[in-house]
């Protein structure tokens, strides 16, 4: 299996899709309880989702699972949220708080160190050197580069956050990994979308991904969109995908991802 899926295109635009696979080793799914094997996590569909809304666009998607290796945690296992709950970079919990992994009677099946570090090894770093050769011949061709990171999750989740997430969540950290320009761009497309709720650095404000390569100084202008999986799925197995929620959806993602990609060509 190979760990990445990569689309070169032509265009300033680049979307990463860290979530969406559901590659597991043997080794692990042998490991993993039922809320485990479920992968209720899963970014499902995403890749659908935004397949053909920009035109020469590259994609850079994982085709391995997070609850494998997360490829939007930082690799040194730092908490991207100090104080909040959130999962690892090799996660143990699900996003609700529980075990995905079988309690063994002699030992624990979560992995020990030496484990995080041959996945991270094998798919994280991996992942991320694809990420960074696309940043950099995109940079190359165009002076400038517009890293879109497409994400979902469901909608209600009291372990990460209160109440029901808005459909569109923004995230630079803060206005920091792109140009405000760009930030202020999202924002009047997503607070236009008619029958949306938005909002900008809320409970999500970027993942590592995002904040570790936006450098709008150098041309790169990283964002990140967490959209409530609600707007185009059932959140719940089997996960089906909604048509006509998803046909609604990528009017206003076509529009949000045109009016970027145009903006971004204009910062160089």
């Amino acid at each position: 299996m190979n760990p990445v899926d990569i689309i070169e295109g032509n265009g300033p635009a680049i979307l990463g899709q860290p979530h969406g696979g559901t590659f597991l080793t043997p080794e692990m799914a042998e490991k993993l309880n039922e809320h485990g094997c479920e992968m209720a996590d899963t970014d499902w569909h995403i890749h659908r989702l935004y397949d053909g809304l920009l035109p020469e666009v590259t994609v850079v998607e994982a085709k391995f699972s997070r609850y494998l290796i997360d490829a939007n945690r930082d690799p040194s296992g730092n908490s991207l949220y100090p104080g909040q709950n959130t999962t690892e970079l090799c996660p143990t919990v699900d996003f609700e708080g529980r075990s995905i992994y079988q309690k063994r009677a002699l030992h624990d099946a979560e992995p020990d160190a030496a484990e995080i570090e041959i996945r991270r090894k094998n798919y994280h770093a991996v992942y991320h050197a694809a990420l960074s050769e696309q940043i950099e011949r995109v940079r190359n061709k165009h002076g400038v580069v517009l890293l879109f990171d497409c994400h979902s999750i469901r909608s209600r989740l009291p372990f990460l956050f209160e109440g029901e997430l808005p459909d569109f969540n923004l995230g630079t950290n803060n206005t920091s990994t792109c140009d405000p320009k760009i930030e202020q761009a999202a924002i009047e497309v997503c607070a236009g979308a008619e029958g949306y709720r938005s909002v900008l650095n809320g409970r999500f404000k970027g993942g590592w991904t995002t904040r570790h390569y936006g450098n709008p100084a150098n041309g790169i202008h990283a964002i990140q969109l967490e959209l409530a999986q609600r707007t185009y799925m059932e959140e719940s197995a089997p996960w089906i995908f909604r048509e006509e929620r998803a046909t609604k959806l990528r009017i206003q993602l076509k529009k949000l991802l045109s009016s970027l990609e145009k903006l971004v060509t204009t910062l160089t």
